[in-house]
């Protein structure tokens, strides 16, 4: 425990506490422009680790903020066992451990918080401090710098503008920088301009490749070919983490209720998996207005938002191309062609933007591909470090 004057840093310990834990985001924000609470329940999967796959791999401790005798902040600290198996390139090392759930009611919580977390992974011989990550990679990823006021978007963390000058304060460093972009969808926004013109799938130089969507009498099939991809593409990116099967397996049936067909795009080639990517509707659009534990009523005007598919919107959450195919006119084609697929659902899925999120700063191929259609971000959110 610390203090600081009237502040009172304390680690979470019960189910009470991780409630207060979650709920803490949507009482400090509440009214803030922009901000949409998530649902607990969403969070429960995601920070409960009677729930939460990331404790099979990691083991995190939750710390709440209290000044005078009120809820004011909280944060986490995690360590996670999967970045002993990453390649140099992505600047992980067994010694780096991790910070997220960073959420304060004003400034001068933040330093108190981040002390707490960064004596917390000293203790178990980390090294260096990373994040926000909740509570890794494959979570939710990163400080929103810019876009507080753009359409909310579900798993996309919403943090107000004081928050990141409070971090740099407290001695952390700017590391990486991740950028969203929103694309308009339907007819009105055909993405042919971003494949070369006479190349469709399954014609011409494209005859070897082939398209399918979500098989849902083998939904672990194609979650297991999703994360293949996935972990392929990107193992030797920055940052990256590795999904395991437990991982994508609670990942895909968490999701399933409100998965169809249409939100798989798989490209084999020979009938051998080549690239794919996952669309998932945003939750935000159906439950944003009925608070993150709705009343009774709530629940039925959820239900039957649901049962309807009301969503306006939808984000990728992952893409990916088979690494056999690096360094070919191929393995550079086939992003925007899963985007162009997915683009070309707009006239039968309902929604009037997706989002594709979390695309490195530093991926100049991907955001040459991506600002062809939208020339400037939506949201950017930071990830910092700081060395314990």
């Amino acid at each position: 425990m610390t203090h600081s004057a009237r502040l009172v840093i304390t680690p979470v310990r019960g189910f009470r506490q991780l409630s207060a834990f979650i709920r803490l985001p949507r009482r400090i924000y509440a009214g803030m422009t922009g901000y949409a609470p998530p649902l607990d329940m969403e969070q429960r999967s995601l920070l409960d680790p009677s729930r939460s796959p990331f404790f099979r791999h990691g083991e995190a401790q939750y710390f709440l903020a209290w000044k005078d005798g009120r809820l004011v902040g909280r944060i986490s600290a995690q360590v996670d066992r999967l970045v002993r198996t990453v390649s140099v390139a992505t600047e992980l090392t067994p010694e780096t451990g991790f910070f997220g759930a960073l959420d304060v009611a004003s400034p001068d919580v933040v330093a108190p918080l981040v002390d707490a977390a960064a004596c917390w992974l000293r203790e178990r011989g980390m090294t260096t401090m990373l994040g926000p990550w909740t509570l890794n990679s494959n979570g939710e990823y990163g400080l929103m710098i810019e876009g507080q006021q753009a359409m909310p978007m579900v798993m996309m963390p919403w943090h107000p503008t004081f928050i990141g000058p409070a971090v740099e304060a407290a001695g952390l460093e700017k590391r990486m920088d991740v950028l969203s972009y929103q694309m308009e969808m339907g007819p009105e926004a055909e993405a042919a301009h971003i494949v070369p013109n006479g190349l469709k799938v399954g014609e011409g130089r494209l005859g070897t490749l082939s398209v399918r969507r979500l098989d849902a009498k083998n939904l672990d099939r194609d979650g297991e070919i999703l994360r293949t991809l996935y972990n392929d593409t990107w193992r030797d990116t920055w940052g990256f983490v590795p999904y395991t099967e437990d991982d994508m397996h609670s990942m895909i049936h968490e999701i399933k209720p409100i998965l169809r067909e249409e939100h798989f795009v798989l490209v084999e080639q020979n009938g051998e998996p080549a690239g794919v990517a996952l669309v998932v509707p945003n939750v935000c659009d159906v439950a944003g207005d009925l608070g993150g534990a709705p009343s009774p009523l709530g629940w039925m005007r959820l239900g039957k938002r649901l049962l309807r598919h009301e969503f306006q919107s939808a984000r990728v959450i992952l893409l990916g191309v088979s690494k056999a195919l690096a360094g070919t006119a191929l393995g550079a084609m086939l992003p925007a062609l899963l985007i162009k697929e997915l683009m070309n659902r707009g006239n039968e899925l309902p929604y009037r933007r997706i989002e594709l999120g979390w695309v490195l700063e530093t991926n100049q191929p991907m955001r040459r591909l991506i600002e062809r259609i939208v020339p400037e971000p939506t949201k950017r959110h930071r990830v910092y470090s700081r060395t314990l």
